[in-house]
């Protein structure tokens, strides 16, 4: 179980930066009626990500599994800062990227 909260926390978090990557190539075609869409689903796959990895640290509680706790959470706290910070400066270069292609 926490095996899968874990690779679904990375699939969510890949998508979370490769969504805006994808959006930003796309920027000059006519067409860029979704890419606000875009980046709602990006912030909202950060953020499920960020769910799935609470969650998964909730299994190892129940389980009592203190030592796995102890010799992750510093690597899972940096993660995700690094995880919420990418995703937050691609989004914001997105939207400035958007506003300045639709002016």
């Amino acid at each position: 179980m926490i095996g899968l909260l874990n690779l679904g926390s990375l699939i969510l978090g890949l998508i979370a930066w490769i969504v805006p990557v994808i959006s930003l190539m796309r920027i000059k075609k006519e067409n860029n009626k979704n890419d606000l869409a875009l980046s709602v689903i990006s912030l909202s796959s950060c953020a499920i990500s960020l769910t799935l990895q609470i969650s998964s640290i909730s299994q190892m509680v129940k389980i009592q599994d203190s030592t796995a706790i102890l010799d992750t959470i510093d690597s899972t706290v940096f993660v995700s800062m690094i995880l919420v910070a990418v995703t937050i400066i691609l989004n914001i270069v997105h939207l400035f990227m958007y506003r300045r292609g639709t002016s």
